[in-house]
């Protein structure tokens, strides 16, 4: 097996939390500049005064969020170890941030003062009618659902101590897998079992290993 293949699966792994953070500051970004909640009031003097407020404005922590996520991107490169669970939990408290306002919307709790005073009305206006569209909080809630799949998997991010391991332990247990087998092809030739010559793949195993398979100066095992 070739040995970029790992490190391919590694990249790939790495690529997913970056892609994640992605989407969901696009989402969280793209809902910010939609209309969240639409708002007709009256103030008794004229016709009825429809208002739209945006996402920036019914919930203005999904700018500042998003653009949370895009930091976190570049940070996801430079951590390791705990410093990356630090950061997966910073991750989380973004998907929570932007989860919560955009499932309120979703259940239609749209509390009407608040929407006065964003609305900016004037004290003698009444809100007739407050309703939140769902688009925008759907958007937000995938946003927030990609954020928190980032988090996840910047907790199961390896160390650098395991990946360090994982790097070296196999070419170890390789080389000592071709010591073994040269150690017996070298045994097999002096022995000559079965009349059996050393393939060339033996060969090239022991002299991978540090054996001279052709040495046959060693002392023979005494048999019982």
């Amino acid at each position: 097996m070739s040995t970029q293949a790992p490190v391919r699966r590694r990249s790939g792994r790495a690529a997913v939390p970056v892609a994640l953070l992605l989407l969901g500051a696009v989402c969280l970004w793209g809902s910010s500049r939609m209309t969240w909640v639409g708002v007709t009031s009256s103030d008794g003097l004229g016709e009825a005064r429809s208002t739209d407020l945006l996402g920036s404005t019914w919930a203005p922590a999904s700018t500042p969020l998003a653009l949370a996520l895009l930091a976190a991107v570049a940070a996801s490169f430079a951590v390791k170890g705990w410093a990356s669970r630090v950061l997966a939990v910073l991750v989380g408290l973004v998907a929570i941030g932007a989860g919560v306002p955009a499932t309120q919307a979703l259940a239609g709790d749209v509390d009407e003062a608040k929407a006065a005073v964003l609305a900016e009305l004037p004290g003698r206006a009444e809100v007739l009618t407050a309703q939140a569209f769902a688009l925008p909080a759907v958007l937000a809630l995938i946003g927030a659902g990609c954020a928190f799949g980032a988090a996840v998997m910047l907790v199961r991010k390896p160390t650098a101590r395991k990946v360090l391991s994982s790097r070296y332990d196999a070419p170890a247990a390789r080389r000592d897998a071709v010591a073994q087998r040269a150690k017996s092809a070298s045994e097999r030739a002096e022995e000559n079992v079965d009349g059996e010559d050393l393939t060339e793949r033996m060969l090239w195993d022991a002299l991978d290993a540090g054996e001279d398979p052709t040495d046959r100066s060693g002392t023979r095992k005494s048999e019982d």
